[in-house]
């Protein structure tokens, strides 16, 4: 017995071991754990390295090199003669991206993430001599890149997928001229798999683009010519106190210009010349915040103008010669607080539907400026006013679906007796003498609304309600994604 008691006995005092063993490493692994959130939250959180600037034999470098970098950035100098952005992010060359630094000499994009060059990127180089493209992801270009740096002298462009088609003949030309020994050297195809590994600067016109591939319309390219290009954001003012701004307010602009920072939370295009917005304006500044755009003399929005703005809480759309929004201009604004819309000449017709109803749909958006200018009998109405009006004119036995869903303005109490009156002098017309109204035949009233109870579906219960969920699903996604 006494056995066996000893026995339990060391079984206890090892198995009481093993579990003050185990608790000290799970502690340990708790507190490690720890550190590693600690550390990764810190280094997650941590700003890019700034750039170094320094002076070498008498001209100015900028050393940008592995910081994560993504875009040019507009308060670099204008007087650098060396640009090193080795190593980085950059994804896309977009036009008038190096326009201010007219005395760059060499630039070093190597190992970056290139996959698209535009045809005006290096406006403004002429005494560029050195381009470093290599290890990129570059497909295709067209020796239209190059019009712009008549200097250049040192071009590498290795490592890069190249599509040995007829979009490259262009290049390849320019590369085999003789005296221009030191471009594109070591260059390769990368397919189509008859011509991979080929040298660039070595195969053949023909083995690029065939005759028949020639006559294609779509491969006819003429020689294009060196033109000023279109407005550059880095003329703009940028300022970085209290949140990254860029103000192009009075640049005489006629287009959302290019290039613009893709940190920028507050964009100041009023007072230019944008007369209408085009697909996709916006979608390089995903982060903005705040986008001024008034008295453009703006009178179209493209559905997709605002594409990607899903941060966008404030949007300035006053003074301007807006009539009504085309379906689907707000649908991406899922974080929208204010919109102004002032000072715009709102046509109070069928058109002005779809603003009026998603700003309902919206109500934490706080809008002011929605009033009724033309035609002259609506002139002075709020479009609230107007929208009701529209479904009044027509008796309810000839509107099957009858929208009592309105919020109510501030004269709601004088429209509803507006609303009492007709009524009762309506029935009186129909009583006393069957009239409908005093210009129009009995058969054109009934067909008129006939059309706009088919009409009215849209805003009250079908398409808009559709229109709403979509919307709300989108609204769920970005909530989401913005928070997970």
């Amino acid at each position: 017995m006494q056995v066996v008691t000893i026995i339990i006995l060391l079984l206890l005092c090892k198995a009481s071991d093993f579990r003050k063993t185990r608790n000290r490493n799970l502690r340990k692994n708790e507190k490690e754990n720890i550190l590693r959130r600690a550390s990764s939250t810190v280094k997650r959180n941590a700003q890019a390295q700034p750039c170094d600037i320094y002076v070498y034999l008498h001209e100015k470098y900028l050393d940008c090199q592995e910081r994560k970098l993504v875009f040019v950035a507009p308060d670099w100098p204008e007087d650098l003669k060396h640009m090193l952005l080795a190593r980085n992010r950059i994804r896309k060359l977009k036009n008038n991206m190096f326009s201010k630094y007219k005395v760059l000499k060499s630039l070093d994009l190597q190992q970056n993430d290139i996959s698209k060059i535009e045809s005006q990127a290096f406006f403004g180089l002429n005494k560029l001599t050195t381009l470093l493209l290599q290890h990129n992801q570059i497909k295709s270009l067209s020796e239209e890149i190059f019009i712009y740096t008549p200097s250049l002298n040192y071009l590498r462009l290795y490592d890069n997928p190249w599509h040995c088609n007829c979009e490259l003949e262009t290049l390849v030309t320019m590369l085999q001229v003789p005296t221009n020994r030191n471009l594109g050297n070591y260059a390769k195809c990368a397919y189509p798999i008859e011509l991979k590994n080929q040298k660039l600067k070595q195969i053949k016109a023909d083995q690029l683009c065939s005759e028949e591939d020639r006559q294609d319309p779509r491969n006819i390219k003429q020689k294009p010519e060196a033109t000023k290009p279109e407005f550059d954001s880095s003329l703009c003012h940028m300022y970085v106190f209290p949140v990254p701004t860029l103000n192009c307010k009075r640049k005489d602009l006629k287009k959302v210009p290019g290039n613009i920072p893709p940190d920028i939370i507050k964009l100041d295009l009023s007072n230019n010349k944008i007369r209408q917005l085009r697909p996709k304006e916006f979608e390089d500044v995903s982060e903005l915040k705040i986008l001024n755009l008034n008295s453009n003399g703006i009178s179209y929005i493209d559905p997709a103008a605002f594409s990607g703005l899903s941060n966008l809480e404030e949007l300035d759309l006053s003074n301007n010669s807006l009539q009504n929004f085309e379906y689907g201009v707000l649908e991406d604004l899922y974080f929208l607080k204010v919109l102004w819309l002032r000072e715009n000449p709102w046509r109070c017709d069928y058109n002005i539907h779809y603003l009026f109803y998603w700003l309902k749909h919206h109500y934490n958006v706080h809008y002011n400026g929605l009033e009724c200018k033309m035609p002259e009998e609506y002139k002075g109405w709020s479009v609230g006013k107007y929208v009701r009006s529209y479904y009044e004119e027509c008796p309810k036995d000839k509107l099957p679906i009858y929208p009592e869903t309105f919020d109510l303005d501030k004269d709601d109490e004088e429209w509803e007796r507006h609303k009492e009156k007709s009524r009762r002098a309506h029935r009186l017309l129909q009583s006393a003498s069957h009239v409908l109204m005093p210009t129009q035949t009995e058969g054109e009233y009934a067909s008129k609304c006939s059309q706009k109870s088919t009409l009215t579906a849209y805003p009250s219960q079908n398409s808009f309600v559709k229109m709403h969920i979509v919307a709300s699903l989108h609204h769920t996604a970005a909530y989401v994604n913005a928070y997970s």
